[in-house]
């Protein structure tokens, strides 16, 4: 019974629904008013209700509350809304696919980043996923947080994402493989540095100084709190909060009194690039592992799966190399 109805709706879906209709739930969402919608699609209000009306009845109950502060979706219509921006986001890489495709190249990928992933990493794995230079692949860099990635990701605005695996993060209708893990360094100026590397690591002195760290309720920021109560010490308030590792760079590089805890591959890239030095304290606790997550509801697609294995070989190898020369 229940898939003769499936197959019902099936039919009805594939024979009337139409982008038109998905880009309307869309608008509405956004809008909250049927009256606004029109104007902003330059339609009549009565079109737009009609056109309502249909989709209502192709799906079978309503898709939005309505009430005197506007239109909110109904359970009903929070299922279809996601599929809706899924689908106009499909739509949308599949312009840029085609594109890509005119000019010579791969398919484009849009691949979302959490802070502190190396940049060596993403450029290996985007060289070796697409060696030949005749077929290259193209990128775009989205960063921001493991669950603003993972939303990104559901609704199909990202195609893939290296992000932060803990418990806190919610793994709905996602894949995931892990890729390596972290240890946390300090780093300071070179000066700032020597002076704290000649004396026992003292969190009351450290939490007198200039700190700089990202936002509140990150993974990073929550541990970084931990630590300094765990050794009853109030946590410093950042002077700047920031993931940027250019901004961290030159922040620290400028000031003897400035410091910062970052991943120990990133604290080595940026004393390659900035300038900064790592002091040679060891920590107690390691930061979530890096991951790798996909869509756990389809297949990927080739060009996916080409980068997420340039990636998983890639750390391989880097921890094959890490335990060889230890």
């Amino acid at each position: 019974m229940v898939e003769k109805g499936s197959g019902e709706l099936l039919h009805r879906l594939s024979s009337r629904l139409k982008m038109r209709h998905l880009i309307l739930l869309l608008q509405i969402q956004q809008h909250g008013s049927l009256t606004r919608v029109a104007e902003h699609m330059a339609s009549s209000q009565p079109a737009v209700t009609n056109a309502l009306a249909e989709l209502e009845s192709m799906f079978g109950g309503p898709l939005f509350d309505r009430s005197s502060r506007g239109m909110a979706p109904t359970a009903l219509g929070k299922r279809v809304l996601a599929r809706a921006q899924a689908m106009i986001h499909d739509l949308g890489h599949l312009a840029r696919d085609v594109e890509s495709a005119s000019l010579g190249r791969a398919v484009h990928l849009h691949v979302g980043v959490t802070p502190f992933i190396p940049g060596r990493l993403l450029s290996a794995a985007i060289q070796r996923a697409f060696p030949d230079t005749d077929e290259r692949l193209t990128v775009t860099i989205h960063e921001g947080t493991s669950d603003q990635l993972l939303s990104q990701l559901r609704d199909h605005s990202l195609d893939i994402v290296l992000g932060r695996i803990s418990s806190t993060v919610e793994l709905e209708n996602v894949r995931f493989d892990v890729l390596y893990r972290q240890q946390p360094r300090l780093i300071a100026s070179r000066r700032l540095a020597a002076q704290l590397g000649r004396v026992r690591m003292d969190w009351r002195q450290l939490a007198e100084l200039d700190w700089i760290l990202g936002a509140p309720h990150t993974r990073i920021r929550e541990q970084v709190a931990d630590i300094f109560l765990a050794a009853g010490v109030v946590p410093p308030a950042p002077i700047v909060e920031s993931y940027s590792s250019k901004l961290i760079g030159e922040m620290i590089v400028a000031s003897d009194h400035a410091v910062s805890i970052v991943p120990a591959d990133i604290a080595e890239e940026m004393v390659r690039t900035a300038g900064v030095a790592i002091v040679p304290y060891s920590f107690n606790w390691n930061l979530p592992p890096i991951a790798m997550f996909t869509r756990a509801e389809s297949l990927p697609a080739a060009a996916v799966e080409l980068f997420g294995a340039a990636l998983l070989q890639l750390c391989k190898e880097s921890q094959t190399i890490s335990l060889t020369n230890q």
